[in-house]
């Protein structure tokens, strides 16, 4: 395999995982009770009280900032 083909080819594996997980995500968000959508590459959730939820919960606001 050539150095473009492989680079296509693992591109096209790395969406496809991406896109998976983006739909378990939305998923496991409905088995909550959440409406969940998926916009380009972001998962949207929205419920009654999820802010607040959040907002209350320390782990949930670290967890997608990094630790530098």
């Amino acid at each position: 395999m050539t150095g473009d083909v492989m680079r296509v080819t693992l591109t096209r594996r790395m969406k496809e995982l991406a896109a998976r997980r983006r739909a378990a995500i939305v998923d496991a968000l409905d088995a909550q009770g959440v409406a969940a959508a998926i916009e380009g590459e972001a998962v949207r959730a929205s419920a009654p009280g999820l802010k607040a939820r959040w907002m209350a919960d320390l782990s949930l606001r670290e967890a997608g900032r990094s630790r530098t």
